[in-house]
């Protein structure tokens, strides 16, 4: 079953992390590049080089598999008159060889609590990984 899931490991190339609130989201990191642009607390961006091992990847693209990424939906945004403008906003990008998904995510969406759940744990899930990389 897992190998002919709609996303293979083999088929793999890279995981895009943007973030922030919906007017600024200046927060971003890239596994092709290793690049990781964050905002610290004091409103200063920073750029630092963060590399994803293999297994690290390996241990998201399991991850998003486990916790029903591919079937959420792709745009998981609060509708313009009901958004708070300084609710953070995330887009989370796993890009294949012949495909990708991309997810659009708002901290306050109003839709499916399993499918919001779900997408936001793959998000912190990522967010550690850089992290837990940025700390090495």
């Amino acid at each position: 079953m897992v190998k002919n899931a709609p996303f293979r490991f083999t088929d793999f190339e890279a995981i895009e992390l943007t973030y922030g609130t919906p007017d600024s989201m200046q927060n971003h990191y890239s596994s092709t590049t290793h690049l990781y642009q964050f905002e610290r607390k004091n409103g200063t961006i920073a750029l630092d080089t963060v590399k994803l091992r293999d297994n690290d990847l390996l241990y998201l693209h399991r991850k998003a598999q486990e916790l029903g990424f591919w079937n959420v939906d792709d745009n998981m945004t609060t509708p313009e008159a009901d958004r708070n403008p300084s609710t953070p906003r995330f887009v989370l990008k796993f890009t294949y060889k012949e495909k990708s998904k991309e997810v659009t995510l708002d901290t306050d969406y109003p839709g499916n609590p399993k499918m919001k759940e779900a997408a936001k744990t793959t998000i912190d899930e990522v967010m550690k990984m850089i992290a837990e990389a940025q700390a090495r």
